[in-house]
């Protein structure tokens, strides 16, 4: 046993040199598509598949796998067939079960970093595919006040299908508060430490990196003043100090059913007419809900490809006040801000 190690062992470390995607291994049925939260993943029922990190002393290859892979995708497609091929021819001489346990011992070895990042539009590709009877009957997105937790709970909370809730946001002073300006004398207070740093930021080709430079962009064209370049953005409130200061000004919405949480990390969005976010979807773990604080945005639903044939593309407008409630796991997605004011709009996950 241990010789048949030590030869698994070799060949981890010349697969990793040779640029082989080994996060993907041993599927059936389909590829499980790797999570946001780092190298753990979710496994579909059918999915077999083990999970292989880089070993400690072949740590100086990622840096080389990451530009390699980023650089040319087609080369990662490569890749991961490459190391689907290998992974078969493994289970064929060790035997299934055996190689399995070998596979699952080998991971001893291992150091807390992944061999690689998937690209992001791969992690899509090789998603499992949805059930579509949770768009098939969807032709419109209704809009509703007053709403009944419990009703909203069995009817929209978690069916997939997207509603807009006209009236969530009546006793929040954000709709008056909060404005570029406002985040940015936020961030100079609070926003200046690497726990701000470590949130994720969307720049959404403004050529922006970071949430600091985003909240630094002279006043002219944050106002928009001709022969300023356009800009959206949006990011994460990871910050406790920020997020304590933000929820000040809005709350859990009243239509979330009793038993279900807020996720602890919100999002905003904020940027000018004519841009929004490109047609996507999410690799989040719950469903959303995104209320328009200011200004007016378009957003765009598309069923998943493998439902395109049974479900309906939707449009619908949110406007200011609105909250829109959706999965953003099932629908892709693109929004666009409409002629009007700046757009903010903030959010978050519910379970």
């Amino acid at each position: 046993m241990d010789e048949v190690r030590e030869k698994m062992k070799n060949f981890l470390i010349n697969a990793s040199a040779s640029g082989i995607e080994l996060n993907h291994f041993l599927a059936r049925r389909s590829v499980p598509v790797r999570g946001a939260d780092g190298c753990s993943a979710e496994m579909e029922p059918l999915a077999k598949f083990v999970t292989l990190r880089l070993l400690p002393h072949a740590a100086t290859i990622r840096g080389h796998l990451r530009k390699r892979l980023a650089a040319s995708p087609l080369a990662a497609i490569s890749t991961i067939l490459l190391a689907l091929l290998l992974a078969i021819a493994t289970v064929t001489i060790v035997g299934g079960e055996r190689s399995r346990r070998l596979l699952h011992q080998l991971s001893s070895f291992a150091s807390e970093d992944c061999i690689v990042t998937m690209p992001a539009e791969l992690q899509k590709a090789f998603r499992p595919p949805e059930d579509c009877s949770f768009c098939t009957s969807v032709h419109t997105v209704p809009r509703l006040a007053r709403v009944d937790p419990d009703e909203f709970a069995a009817s929209y909370a978690y069916t997939g299908r997207p509603v807009i809730v006209t009236d969530a946001t009546a006793n929040w002073t954000a709709l008056e508060r909060f404005d570029y300006w406002f985040f940015k004398r936020l961030y100079e207070t609070y926003g200046s430490g690497p726990r701000a740093e470590r949130c994720q930021f969307f720049p959404y080709q403004t050529g922006l990196r970071s949430i600091q430079q985003a909240l630094s962009l002279p006043p002219a064209r944050v106002r928009y003043e001709p022969g300023t370049e356009p800009w959206y953005f949006g990011w994460s409130n990871c910050d406790p100090a920020i997020v304590r200061v933000l929820r000040e000004h809005y709350g859990r919405p009243y239509f979330l059913p009793p038993d279900s949480e807020n996720n602890a990390i919100d999002w905003v969005f904020m940027g000018g007419p004519g841009l929004g976010a490109h047609m996507h979807v999410d690799n989040v773990r719950l469903p959303s809900w995104q209320s328009q604080l200011k200004g007016a945005k378009e957003w765009i639903l598309a069923p998943p490809p493998e439902c395109l044939y049974q479900c309906e593309f939707l449009s619908v407008i949110v406007q200011t006040g609105e909250t829109i409630v959706l999965d953003t796991n099932k629908w892709y997605h693109k929004t666009n801000v409409l002629p009007g004011p700046i757009s903010i709009t903030v959010g978050a996950e519910y379970d």
